[in-house]
């Protein structure tokens, strides 16, 4: 028999509850009734344009360029209040020859602000085509002159230039290599940047030092100097090399890298060929020279970066071998080797004797390990492929040693000496170097180590 349905419960009545829309209806009467909940400017839709731009006025660099993020329509009222003379005046600062606090403290903040704006117009022209965006940051940038090629009229004592690199690898951080070409074209067309270093390269070296001045300053302080990836850097310099002939890519290098008066800043031509330098006057080359060869590109082969070593050493006339040694030395084991096996294959075997003298002059002079030399013409000696060449090689760096010191004291002797006596110094440094040249081939070939 089948149960009974128990129907001793209370129904409930089929009703919906019923919600409160007071809050919902004061927010809405407080935003007044044209508010729109999904407008992309926010809440800052119910305030007038004026009174968001007091507001950016009291956020810093760094908070203007988070609020750019909100939305588009707020990047676009802030790109808009870029553009007013306020904003402008605000933001360009142009106190770039007013340095007068102790430990570079003004030059740090102002590259600070700078950064921060690369940062801003970064974020602010985001969905912007490349072109567009140069176009409209060269719009607002012209007003400051310091950032023109030939703008400030004391380009040595103006960090103009150099907040104008500062702005630009922030604002290229991360951009591919196309459009980081279009970047490095925009500027050359902007400045004639071309035109001018054909004129600097095709010209006697010296005979235009302002504008060798003016270009060493452009290409440093807005290109090169403020990348923290060599691979940056290296792409920067082949943009400026790699359009020119191997002589004039030696000619720029030299322009951009090479030694400097410490008085005017202006490119020393004669520094290489007159006298022997120090590492000071080297590095900046050296450095360049290795930021090529270590570039992970198919734009330079180790014999691209020999070939503009050997024309180097001929700007603007064939260096003192001594300073050739000591650019080689600075430029690392690679290149030494790199180069000096070049001269071997090619048979410039005098030429390569009279190095390996002058880079064991240059281990004296610097209290280098001499036995580094030695190695070095050790690891050359392979690149010979028989007994006879290689002994021949040997017998010409004996008799290389024996020719510079002659030459050295010949010079001597018909009256040819320094006030400060650096011929005779260097012949001292020079005897001394041979000794010790041939007291670690001894070593070397007895098999006995040095003791200490």
């Amino acid at each position: 028999m089948a149960s009974r349905i128990n129907t001793n419960f209370t129904l409930i009545p089929n009703q919906k509850l019923r919600r409160s829309n007071r809050q919902t209806s004061c927010y809405s009467k407080t935003l007044g009734s044209g508010f729109q909940p999904t407008s992309t400017f926010g809440n800052f839709k119910a305030l007038p344009l004026e009174i968001f731009q007091i507001i950016l006025k009291y956020l810093s660099v760094k908070d203007i360029s988070m609020l750019s993020m909100v939305s588009k329509t707020v990047s676009q009222h802030i790109i808009n209040y870029i553009s007013t003379s306020s904003g402008s005046k605000r933001l360009l600062l142009q106190d770039f020859h007013n340095l007068e606090l102790p430990d570079g403290r003004q030059d740090s903040a102002i590259l600070e602000h700078y950064r921060s704006l690369g940062l801003l117009f970064k974020r602010c022209t985001l969905l912007l085509p490349t072109k567009e965006r140069l176009k409209y940051i060269h719009k607002i940038l012209t007003e400051v002159s310091c950032f023109k090629f030939n703008g400030c009229a004391a380009p040595m004592q103006c960090l103009g230039l150099t907040c104008y690199g500062m702005f630009l690898q922030t604002l290229t951080a991360g951009w591919d290599e196309l459009e980081c070409h279009r970047v490095y074209n925009f500027l050359c067309e902007l400045t004639n940047l071309c035109r001018k270093m054909q004129m600097a390269v095709c010209s006697k070296p010296g005979s235009a030092r302002k504008l060798e001045l003016r270009i060493r300053l452009f290409c440093r302080n807005v290109l090169l100097d403020h990348w923290t990836h060599q691979s940056d850097s290296a792409f920067w310099l082949t943009r400026i090399l790699k359009p020119w002939p191997m002589v004039n890519q030696a000619r720029l290098l030299y322009i951009i890298f090479g030694p400097i008066s410490p008085q005017d800043g202006q490119v020393v031509w004669q520094k290489m060929i007159e006298e022997p330098t120090d590492e000071f006057s080297l590095k900046g080359l050296a450095d360049a020279i290795k930021l090529l060869y270590d570039a992970s590109t198919k734009e330079w082969t180790a014999d691209d970066v020999i070939s503009l070593v050997d024309e180097l050493s001929v700007v603007p006339r064939e260096w003192l071998l001594e300073n050739n040694a000591r650019l080689l030395m600075l430029s690392g084991n690679n290149i030494c080797f790199t180069f000096m096996a070049s001269k071997a294959v090619n048979g410039r075997t005098i030429e390569l004797a009279r190095l390996i003298v002058f880079l064991a002059l240059v281990c004296e002079k610097e209290l280098y390990c001499m036995d580094w030399t030695v190695k070095m013409m050790q690891k050359v000696c392979k690149v010979f492929s028989t007994p006879v060449e290689r002994n021949n090689f040997l017998q010409s760096v004996a008799n290389a040693f024996a020719c510079v010191i002659m030459e050295m004291l010949q010079s001597i002797m018909s009256g040819d000496r320094d006030e400060d006596d650096r011929s005779f110094l260097n012949l001292f440094h020079l005897v001394h170097a041979q000794a010790n040249f041939h007291k670690e081939v001894l070593y070397l070939t007895m098999n006995t180590p040095l003791s200490t």
